[in-house]
């Protein structure tokens, strides 16, 4: 495909994407306290990997939401996948 034919055929998808992030990060704005996560610090980090225009942007978004840990923990500490690493940056 083009680009025009990928922009025809992906943009209205990906565009209630975007608008989706803005209304979470809205939210999160209007909430009670300052909002200070670290899952927050690593979604701000991959929304300006979206503003690059290098290629490879979902592979740094992939790195900034990855565990770069290689060593086996004895115990997970939560109840599920947080969907960001604690760890840094993922760089």
């Amino acid at each position: 495909m083009t680009a025009a034919e990928v922009i025809d055929r992906y943009f209205l998808e990906h565009r209630a994407k975007v608008l989706d992030v803005a209304a979470f990060l809205d939210r999160v704005d209007r909430a009670a306290g300052d909002g200070s996560d670290y899952r927050m610090d690593a979604l701000r980090r991959c929304v300006a990997v979206l503003a690059e225009t290098e290629p490879g942007r979902a592979e740094r978004v992939l790195s900034i939401l990855s565990d770069q840990s290689s060593e086996p923990v004895d115990a997970a500490g939560e109840k599920g996948a947080s969907g960001a690493s604690r760890e840094g940056n993922g760089d």
